[in-house]
């Protein structure tokens, strides 16, 4: 068999790449933002500060405003004290001009004039940590809306992040009762999604703590700067198409299947409940799953392994009634594990009213940021749901091609995650199993990385080729995996194992779980099977 050496791999990689991935689409900058804070939570404002900072916002372009300090505020604080201050000063900062629009007639409303931005500098802004998180419902609003609205819309509440969405028409005559329709959900232009065009993206840098909020940037920046890499997971429920919540399973199944032509290893699971807890969760780079009040399963262990970058969601009524938890829900909890963004309802919303998670898992990995990608998957503004990150974020900010040389240049061990994409890539485009095994023997990279060693097993298991992944496996044991990759390779070792008639070794190999892992809660059954199989080969011996 005839071996490359490293320098024809690059070349040959670098070919790849450029056959496989679409243009990196243009990239946002710290002009295009403008930041919030709570002038009277210090911490606010140092958030504030390091953001800007670190995304080279301009100074013009911080805005500090006296806000109450609870998570909540009734509607006339966030209209008098967020609102419409907050548009008074990109007017007054001349990044927002207001104009008069004529309105044709249309749907059986008469012609109007809306009083609307027609000029501006920004499109996101970023709501700092202390910056109110929701509005309570208020009874002093009356609107014809109420009466016109269906019953179980007619109220007020709303998420302060989709409700300062649209800013840019504030001043036009808006109802507060219901939902306004977003007409940029599932748009693909994403030029078009302007405060020109009625729309200002929010996102919110925020969490349990100050300290968690204020690093939510740099582990975007990690992610821009290094790879978007991991893993992807997605716990859909089983549902069949006459169930009513069926939508929601078809959109994670659906961004299930995006993930895996864009190069991620997915996991998919289909039963009623949510992942139980011994269910290995290693290098988590994409996670979405429904429907479970608090946090639960894997997410309820000491160390999740969420990568730099990850985006982690569940989709609940009530997911981020706090975001001050580590404990309650699912923003909070997924935000203090580690994870970079997510997205969360602060009140019921209804499931047609939560985002579209498989349009959103397109634009992200399409090269969108998070900002743009959030908001072009929800189907509503002036409603509730949040979304919690740098709205810059955009994972896939750097063309592979030299991304891969950067990483090969600085010897980045994360290579071996660019290397496992073209893998899965070449799987997706129907390249047979056989050559893309032939070129993983040939990498010098594999014999050093777990992640390579163990897709390498995967492939002669396609293969048919037992023994070839058997060992493959074990190698891969030897390589210093991640303690959720470990117990994973294990449990895959122990079952092939048993199918192969190797008993012994299936014991061997459990028991090593045992030493290795004596933290896994997937013990219990562990030992069950153990003491069975150990019985089963003493019976045999008689």
């Amino acid at each position: 068999m005839k071996t490359i050496t490293a320098t024809q791999l690059s070349r040959c990689w670098q070919g790849f790449l450029l056959l496989l991935f679409v243009p990196v689409l243009a990239r946002a900058g710290g002009d295009e933002v403008v930041v919030v804070y709570n002038s009277r939570l210090p911490e606010s404002k140092a958030v504030a500060e390091h953001y800007a900072a670190m995304r080279r916002v301009p100074a013009g372009q911080v805005f500090g405003l006296a806000l109450t300090t609870n998570e909540v505020m009734t509607r006339e604080e966030f209209t008098e004290d967020l609102q419409k201050p907050l548009a008074a000063k990109l007017e007054a900062a001349k990044l927002w001009k207001f104009g008069s629009i004529p309105i044709p007639a249309n749907n059986g409303q008469p012609a109007r004039t809306e009083n609307r931005v027609v000029e501006s500098k920004i499109r996101y802004a970023a709501l700092c940590y202390g910056v109110p998180l929701k509005i309570a419902p208020s009874s002093m609003i009356e609107e014809l809306e109420q009466k016109m609205t269906r019953e179980d819309f007619r109220r007020n509440e709303a998420a302060v992040d989709s409700e300062l969405t649209w800013l840019p028409v504030s001043r036009s005559n808006i109802p507060l009762t219901g939902v306004l329709p977003n007409t940029f959900y599932t748009k693909t232009n994403r030029a078009a999604l302007n405060c020109t065009n009625g729309i200002l993206l929010v996102t919110r840098l925020d969490g349990p703590s100050f300290e968690i909020a204020n690093h939510l940037v740099d582990k975007a920046m990690e992610a821009e700067s290094n790879g978007f890499w991991g893993r992807a997971y997605f716990d859909a429920r089983g549902l069949d198409r006459t169930n009513a919540y069926f939508q929601g399973d078809a959109w994670i199944l659906t961004a299930a299947e995006i993930c895996r032509l864009q190069g991620f290893d997915v996991e998919t699971d289909t039963n009623a409940e949510t992942w139980r807890a011994s269910a290995p969760m290693s290098h988590i780079a994409f996670y979405a799953g429904w429907y479970a009040d608090w946090v639960n399963g894997p997410f309820l262990e000491r160390q999740v392994e969420f990568m730099p970058g990850a985006f982690a969601y569940h989709l609940h009524s009530y997911s981020a009634d706090s975001l001050r938890t580590t404990n309650r829900n699912w923003c909070g909890p997924l935000l203090a594990l580690g994870a970079t963004c997510t997205m969360g309802n602060v009140y019921e919303p209804y499931l047609q009213c939560t985002p579209n998670i498989a349009f959103f898992a397109e634009m992200l990995c399409g090269g969108w940021t998070f900002g743009e990608s959030a908001w072009a998957s929800e189907i509503v503004v002036s409603w509730q749901t949040t979304m919690i990150g740098d709205p810059l974020y955009q994972p896939f900010k750097k063309a592979p091609p030299a991304l891969h040389a950067e990483l090969e240049r600085n010897h980045n061990p994360l290579i071996e995650w660019s290397l496992n994409r073209l893998m899965n890539l070449d799987l997706a485009r129907g390249v047979r199993a056989p050559m893309l095994s032939s070129f993983l023997e040939s990498s010098p990279l594999t014999a050093q990385s777990a992640v390579l060693t163990e897709k390498l097993a995967q492939l002669y298991d396609m293969q048919g080729k037992p023994s070839s992944a058997l060992d493959a496996w074990r190698q891969a044991l030897k390589l210093n995996p991640s303690p959720h990759q470990r117990i994973r390779l294990h449990l895959i070792l122990g079952e092939k194992l048993l199918a192969a008639g190797r008993n012994q070794d299936a014991v061997e190999n459990w028991s090593q779980l045992i030493a290795d892992s004596p933290d896994y809660p997937g013990l219990p059954d562990i030992r069950e099977k153990l003491k069975q199989l150990e019985q089963k080969i003493a019976a045999g011996k008689k």
